[in-house]
């Protein structure tokens, strides 16, 4: 048994700002040893990210108390009996879908998600369906998997991806989630032809992740779309055009792929208009579950349009992961772009009250 420091989430739907309201706390908690196929990770950096925000506000239901965080990276320090391909002091990148190899999902090649993760994940566990954190002898939920916002963390080996030690922490622990996803959404969603012009709505984390990736695809150009004029600078500075909806609306622009990154419906009812004929949606956003999409199937089936949905950008982690890994290595995903600060563990609440503001691309915590 360790001892711990993490943040856990103890009240859904709390009021902002979160730093008063507090549901978030700084706790002291017991760690478990990892079972026979898991690893205990010394977590270097997390990553704030939407996916937090939206069990903190109430977006998506998770049982509580839950000691939060996904977005991750660390040395692993102890390993299971029955542990492949991982050692002591190897860097691993958290990933918030274990995928269990066995399943219809695990067999579509990224295209779904793992049966037996997403359970796990919606019951608060460990692939295993067991809990390694308590806190006065009363369990703790994980969080996707991972319970990132901690000093150290147990996971499944199925739920981390070893990257060598040239990758720097904070870059490691932004290709588990932000670039998995938004890089996922273009290359494995998406897939623009060479010679066409894609569409990128909503630039927070995972859309300008997104960019930057899609920056890299020879012969594609990009256009980055957002309200907020700051994120569309960066955009323009990494070397997309930007815009407005409403500018590209007016102005009569449609692209053959566009991928919508925001998590709401304007968003991505602005994402569906911008779609050319025989084009292709692509939504990587997770609004309310109970939101709506307005959509005419005549609009769809006239014009040859597809919407497709990509969860964790339709990746296989242990096959994408090294691939960004070596693009950051050959300069081509410039990653500490989307880094707006740094924090520490007991400013958390805080940062998600800059997240929910809508200022902030990734503000990394480091531990």
């Amino acid at each position: 048994m360790t001892t711990i420091r993490g943040a856990v989430l103890h009240e859904i739907g709390a009021e902002r700002p979160y730093a008063e309201s507090r549901p978030l706390r700084v706790e002291t908690l017991e760690l478990a040893g990892p079972g026979a196929t898991e690893v205990l990770v010394r977590i270097e950096c997390a990553g704030l990210c939407h996916s937090d925000l939206s069990v903190v506000d109430g977006n998506r239901a998770r049982p509580v108390p839950m000691l939060l965080g996904h977005e991750a990276a660390g040395i692993v320090e102890e390993v299971g009996t029955s542990v492949p391909a991982l050692a002591v002091g190897d860097r691993v990148v958290m990933t918030f879908l274990p995928r269990c190899g066995e399943c219809r999902g695990c067999a579509s090649n990224g295209a779904s998600p793992c049966e037996r993760g997403s359970a796990s994940n919606a019951a608060g566990t460990l692939l295993s369906g067991e809990r390694r954190l308590s806190m006065a002898g009363e369990p703790i939920h994980h969080h996707l998997g991972v319970s990132g916002f901690a000093t150290h963390a147990v996971v499944d080996h199925r739920s981390v991806v070893r990257v060598d030690a040239d990758v720097p922490a904070d870059v490691a622990s932004l290709l588990g989630c932000a670039v998995l996803t938004g890089g996922g959404a273009v290359l494995n969603a998406a897939r623009p032809e060479p010679g066409s012009t894609i569409g990128i709505v909503g630039l927070g984390g995972v859309g300008m992740a997104a960019v930057l990736v899609a920056l890299g695809v020879p012969d594609v150009e990009v256009v980055a779309i957002d309200p907020v004029a700051e994120k569309r600078a960066l955009a323009e500075r990494l070397g997309a055009r930007a815009a407005t909806a409403d500018e590209l609306s007016d102005a009569g622009e449609r692209f053959a792929t566009v991928v919508e990154a925001a998590g709401a419906i304007p968003a991505l009812e602005a994402a569906v208009a911008l779609t050319a004929p025989g084009g292709r949606t692509v939504t990587v956003g997770l609004p309310h579950p109970d939101a709506r999409l307005a959509l005419s199937p005549t609009a769809l089936v006239g014009e040859g349009r597809s919407l497709v949905g990509s969860y964790l950008g339709s990746a296989v982690p242990s096959r994408d992961i090294p691939l960004y890994a070596q693009m950051w290595r050959e300069g081509r995903l410039d990653v500490d772009v989307l880094v707006s600060s740094r924090i520490g563990l007991d400013e958390i609440a805080a940062g998600m009250d800059a997240l929910a503001s809508g200022a902030a691309l990734r503000q990394i915590v480091d531990l």
